[in-house]
Formats: C-alpha cells, structure tokens, sequence
C-alpha cells in the first residue's frame, strides 16, 4: 500500500484490473479523496472506507463520516438518492467482495525478507528457495522443499519431502509433517497440524490395533487454514484439500477426506475420515460430518447441523434434534421422515370429520 493511501479511483481500478473487470464500480463523488484503511460505518473518519453490509444499517450510513461507503445499486438508490454530502459512494454489484479486496489492497504489508535465523535447523538435504524466509527456532527436515518466497515463521517444523509452495506462510507453530504438501501462496496459521496421523484402530478381543497412516496430505494452491486446525494423513491414499478451500480455526478433517475447491468450511466443524464434500461448500460452524459419504458440490450446512448420510441434490441444510437414547432418537427419525405423510392424513380425516358433523 502507498504510504499515504490511495485514490478512490486508484482503489477501484487496482481492483477492477484484478477481477479482469468483474468487479467494475460507479463512483459518484469525489474520486480523488484518498483513503488510508477500512473501518466500520460509526467509527470511520474521513480518510476511511465504510461498507453497508446491510439495509438494516441505515442509519449508521446515513450519519457516517466515513470517505466513501461501498454498497451495492439498490441500497445506494434507496438510502442515498441525491448522493453523499460528506463523502463518496462505490456502487458495485458484490460490494462485500470490492471490500475485501479494497480492504486488502488498504492492509499495512508486513515486510519480507529472505532470510535464514542462525536458530533455525535446515537439513543438509532439504531444498530452500534463496528467495525464502525461515525465522527462529524453525525446523526443516531432510527432503523438505521450500518454495520462493515462502515464509516459515518462527517455531514451525516442515517434516522429511514435505513440500511448501511458492509464496506460502506458515504462521508460527505450524506443522506439516513428513511427506504432506501445501501449494501456492497458502496460508498455515499458528498451531494448525496438517499429517498428523489418522485415527485408525482395529478391533480385536477388546483391544485395539493400531492401523499405520502412511498415506499423504496434499493441499492444493490459495488455500487457507485456521489456527489450531488438523488433517489427518491418509491411511494408505492422501487426504486432499483442492484449490482455494478456506478452512478455519479448530477444524478437525479425518484421514483420507476429500475436500472439493472453493469450499468454506467454519470453526469448530468435524469431518470423520473418508467423507467427500463437493466444491463450492458451505459448511457452518460445528457441523458435524459423518465418514463414508459425500456431499455434492454447492451445498449449504447451516452451524450445529449433524449430516449422517449422503446429500446428492445440492441445497440448504438444517438438521437439530434434541438428545436423547439412540433407539428412541431412530424410532422418532422415522416418523418424522414421515411427517409429511401423516400431516395429509390428519387433514383428510379432520376434512371427513367436518363433512359428517355438516350433515
């Protein structure tokens, strides 16, 4: 970011040229005001940028002091019908991602520079991109390979051939164990595990084996993953994590998952092992995930949901019932997948009911 800011205008043509035009946007006011940093629409002063996120907020737009606000046509129609007196307005089709982006291109970038810390470890063997940065105390394990311009901060260890893509942070105290492989620009945050190992026991005369997890975790490129998250490995195949996933704090992903492209996933959500989730997911915060299904591409799981079988049809899904002994919880199961039928019966016979009593 410049020192001082940037231009309204500057701000909306750097984004307008990244979105290769998708995110085009109408300024109506002054284009030259130069803005510094986003803030909210009641606190923002006048070199930041606000975001009406919803029509409820009205009033905070109306008396916001903010340089310019970004919105989408209908609420600048609707709240702002002369304009802004105090300051401008962005009007764009998907203004919470103009914001994100404008937010983005408005961040103070932390400064980077190749560097090895005398503490950290490097194996003989391991591969470190001379543009790379590894901070204190970090270690790199034999066979690992470190990307361009990747960042390995302070504390974390990359495992035996793991693999760090270019431009990847790992925020301190991140671990990818032996063998897993992150791709381009990807963010670890502090704490996260990825390849620890699957949780895998057989069963034999009350005691449990212990199933080796010699399979991989493979995580694709512009991945993120939050704080305190974990991955398993898998038990013999990799678990994947595709291109784009966005993943965060204190999720837990069995081994030998799939999780398709451009899926969201919240806090606090557990996958079992070998579920598949399609691309382009949504799947609240704490939702549960059964193993062995598979979830189609484009689907909504609302927070606290538990998803106990395949969703082949794409849609939004809400699934809460109360605790209770599981063979009083299966038996109300199934009357309640019947609900519906029962709802019409009841119907005709009250209609019968009123009929006799007419007669």
């Amino acid at each position: 970011m410049a020192a001082n800011g940037l231009t309204i205008a500057q701000l909306a043509a750097a984004i307008e040229r990244f979105t290769a035009g998708r995110l085009a946007a109408t300024i109506t006011g002054d284009p030259d005001r130069r803005v510094d940093s986003v803030a909210p629409l009641e606190a923002a002063g006048g070199t930041q940028l606000g975001f009406l996120a919803n029509p409820r907020y009205r009033a905070a737009a109306l008396a916001s002091r903010a340089a310019a606000i970004v919105l989408d046509a209908a609420s600048a129609a609707e709240i702002f019908p002369a304009g802004r007196t105090e300051g401008s307005l962005i009007v764009c089709d998907a203004p919470y991602a103009w914001f994100a982006l404008a937010a983005q291109q408005l961040a103070p970038v932390q400064a980077f520079e190749p560097r090895r810390a005398d503490s950290a470890r490097i194996a003989e063997t391991a591969a470190v991109d001379a543009t790379a940065r590894v901070d204190e105390l970090a270690v790199i394990d034999a066979g690992a390979r470190i990307g361009p311009r990747a960042w390995i901060g302070a504390g974390c260890y990359v495992g035996a051939n793991a693999s760090v893509g270019e431009a990847t942070r790992l925020h301190p105290g991140a671990r990818l164990l032996a063998g897993c492989t992150i791709g381009a620009r990807g963010i670890v945050h502090a704490g996260a595990v990825i390849g620890a190992d699957g949780f895998g026991f057989a069963p034999l005369d009350g005691r449990w084996i212990k199933i080796p997890q010699i399979g991989r975790v493979a995580i694709g490129d512009d991945v993120e993953i939050g704080a305190n998250t974990t991955i398993d490995r898998g038990t013999m195949g990799d678990t994947v994590v595709e291109d784009g996933v966005k993943i965060d704090n204190q999720v837990q992903i069995g081994h030998n998952c799939r999780i398709g492209a451009h899926t969201v996933i919240a806090g606090c959500v557990g996958i079992a092992g070998s579920a598949t989730i399609g691309r382009g997911c949504q799947l609240g915060g704490a939702a549960m995930i059964l193993g062995h299904l598979s979830i189609a591409d484009g689907t909504v799981i609302s927070s606290g949901t538990l998803v106990s079988r395949t969703i082949a049809e794409p849609g939004f899904y809400t699934g809460f019932f109360p605790l209770m002994k599981n063979r009083d919880w299966e038996r109300n199961a199934a009357t309640l997948r019947r609900l519906d039928q029962l709802r019409e019966r009841v119907r005709a016979l009250e209609a019968r009911l009123q009929g006799n009593d007419d007669a």
